[in-house]
């Protein structure tokens, strides 16, 4: 697998605050990677050095293959947590103006900002001043701007902030666009719920160190615990669970259902044992649910962040 940005044994310090410390990650070319810790766990840091806003004390970043430096500014683009737009200029100015900042023609910077003012239904505003607009509004704006010059890099900072149900799905609509164009993002957020949705992998930087990297679907192989849902109606409960409770542990579930059957949670020893699983509540009345219970990702999160 090729990979746009790789990061390599980076160190940030803060007079006696080790912000990131021996930190390594790589990030795949056209793929959303999470990038995900608590407050304070140092994402900021390392997005500031992707920017070149600061430099780390020690390690390297590259980018496609050669060290991190200033012509690789405009191949990026970044939208920070903070917002920082012009508040006293008209969308369509704002918007040139930065695109032409960021390297484009003006006839370039023109036509990028009409399809994007028609991809997130905000070309009514165009003459409007921010100060004038929405917060959602002025959201929408800040993407617009981010992802004007078409970067081969991506990096969004919470980017759902501010946003209502509907324009929340319309950003995740233009984020999975931008990677089925080639664009690499990557996604820093608390919402997990989101990272579920759009992130190919992720990593989880916890007390300035990486405590976690790889593909979504491995990590929650790796964190799985070989349990299963089940909905039974049980020809005799207490029978049933006296026999249950003397091959496996279990404990009463609350799945959503729309049935009144009894609902557990079974642990097996591996895998392969959940066939026999099966066979055995078969013969204990009528089975309408069985699945095995995939981790969340704020279950891994909360689970790697604070061990037991």
């Amino acid at each position: 697998m090729s990979h746009l940005l790789e990061i390599h044994n980076v160190v940030k310090k803060y007079g006696n605050h080790t912000a990131l410390n021996q930190v390594s990650l790589s990030i795949p070319q056209q793929g959303i990677y999470g990038l995900l810790g608590p407050n304070g766990a140092g994402k900021t840091s390392l997005i500031r050095i992707i920017n070149q806003i600061i430099y780390p004390d020690a390690g390297q970043v590259f980018f496609n293959g050669e060290p991190l430096s200033a012509k690789h500014i405009s191949q990026i683009g970044y939208m920070p947590e903070e917002r920082g737009l012009y508040k006293s200029m008209k969308v369509q100015e704002q918007a040139l103006y930065l695109g032409q900042l960021k390297g484009l023609s003006k006839a370039d910077a023109k036509r990028n900002m009409n399809e994007w003012l028609d991809r997130l239904e905000i070309g009514d505003w165009r003459n409007k001043k921010m100060e004038e607009l929405s917060k959602g509004m002025a959201q929408k704006v800040q993407f617009l701007v981010t992802v004007l010059h078409k970067p081969s890099l991506l990096i969004f900072d919470e980017p759902f902030s501010g946003f209502d149900p509907v324009n929340a799905n319309l950003i995740k609509d233009q984020i999975l666009y931008l990677k089925e164009q080639g664009t690499t993002i990557v996604f820093s957020t608390h919402r997990m719920e989101s990272v579920e949705e759009l992130c190919d992998s992720i990593a989880l930087i916890h007390h300035s160190q990486k405590i976690l990297e790889g593909k979504v679907s491995d990590i929650k192989k790796q964190y799985k615990t070989n349990t299963y849902q089940i909905g039974i109606f049980p020809t005799n409960e207490s029978l049933f669970l006296s026999e249950l409770a003397k091959q496996y542990t279990y404990e009463l579930s609350d799945f959503d259902s729309m049935n009144q059957e009894l609902k557990i949670q079974v642990q097996v020893k591996d895998t392969l044992k959940s066939q026999e699983l099966l066979s055995f509540l078969m013969t204990q009345g009528t089975v309408t649910h069985f699945s095995e219970k995939i981790p969340s990702i704020n279950d891994i999160f909360i689970q790697a962040v604070n061990p037991s």
